[in-house]
């Protein structure tokens, strides 16, 4: 009997699980904002041992806010220019950021449709701009010389009066397609979308010379997928891949031990400063401690795509994100001013 009763209790928890819509395995999965014990062995919490930003990484992220200013078309400092917070990755990213066609206007249950309806938002020297689009995966992004950024430039940013000298703030929300190795395989997709999120950052900077800051976010719940596009575990291990590669960044400034899967992040040259936007993933229909759940109507039929609810869900995290962070707020808010900075940066 002894030997029974795990076997016993894990079928009757997986049967919990397909009641509720979980998933299968989802019983060893915790929101990482709720986590106290370890995943696989690898501990949870957003930054190293806390959901709470460092106080080192939290002063540069705030010197890096007081250095987005408006900037003309050529990147020169201009109080008649403004700054852009624009979006790259994949279908699930332009439909939470904007729309599924990703034109404009945006659907009003999306972010932007949300921001434009708040009149707290900046709406004459920022710029929000979506440059994500659907099937553009991780593996599209990693390369300056990647096609999308000439895409993003021409019939994104030139359309709408701006440059790329323009971009100060990006929102990242990337995956891999099929993913078919979960932790701890040696192969595990989430350490290749680590390896993907280093090179993703060093091409922003290359692209957008301005680049402050790099807000990243994982993947939403994908308990209900009915296909391989991205199912679980691998949505949830992506948030390892976004905690692993803001760690790598906050140890490097500190020790200068560079990580040998996210590669060089030293926000004084090769790289901007990165940290995390909204953590997007809950278990299911199960609360997080903050109330998030994801129900299956929250889904298109494939279960990994959001419907507008899903939408609108993240579109909402986004907009509180962006008006209550203490890194955001000051460029995002009307009316707000960034701590001067001038002495530091040479205006």
């Amino acid at each position: 009997m002894r030997k029974r009763i795990p076997l016993l209790a894990a079928a009757a928890l997986a049967a919990l699980a397909g009641a509720r819509g979980l998933g299968a395995g989802w019983f060893d999965r915790e929101p990482l904002t709720d986590m106290v014990g370890p995943y696989k062995g690898f501990a949870g919490r957003l930054y190293p041992g806390s959901n709470q930003m460092p106080g080192d990484h939290a002063a540069a992220g705030a010197a890096r806010a007081a250095a987005i200013v408006p900037r003309n078309t050529s990147g020169v400092p201009d109080p008649a220019g403004r700054y852009a917070l624009l979006s790259i990755g994949m279908s699930n990213t332009t439909q939470e950021f904007c729309s599924g066609g990703g034109g404009l206007p945006c659907d009003a249950f999306t972010f932007m449709g949300q921001a434009a309806a708040d009149p707290a938002v900046n709406k004459t020297t920022l710029a929000l701009v979506n440059g994500a689009l659907g099937g553009q995966s991780a593996a599209w992004w990693d390369e300056p010389a990647d096609p999308n950024y000439n895409r993003v430039r021409d019939t994104v940013l030139i359309p709408q009066g701006l440059s790329e000298a323009q971009v100060q703030i990006v929102w990242v929300k990337v995956a891999n397609p099929g993913p078919t190795v979960a932790l701890k395989g040696a192969q595990a997709d989430a350490y290749r979308l680590l390896t993907q999120t280093g090179n993703i950052v060093r091409a922003l900077k290359v692209r957008y010379p301005n680049v402050q800051q790099v807000f990243l976010s994982s993947r939403i719940y994908a308990g209900y997928a009915t296909t391989t596009l991205n199912p679980e575990p691998y949505a949830y291990e992506s948030g390892f891949a976004v905690k692993w590669a803001v760690g790598a960044q906050i140890e490097q400034m500190r020790s200068g031990r560079v990580d040998p899967r996210a590669g060089n992040l030293d926000y004084e040259s090769v790289a901007p400063w990165i940290a995390w936007g909204p953590y997007l993933w809950a278990r299911g229909a199960q609360p997080r401690a903050d109330g998030l759940r994801w129900l299956p109507a929250d889904f298109m039929p494939d279960g990994t795509h959001p419907s507008n609810s899903g939408r609108q869900k993240v579109g909402t995290l986004l907009l509180a994100f962006f008006k209550t962070s203490p890194q955001a707020s000051c460029w995002f808010l009307a009316g707000q001013t960034c701590p001067s900075s001038a002495g530091a940066w040479g205006w």
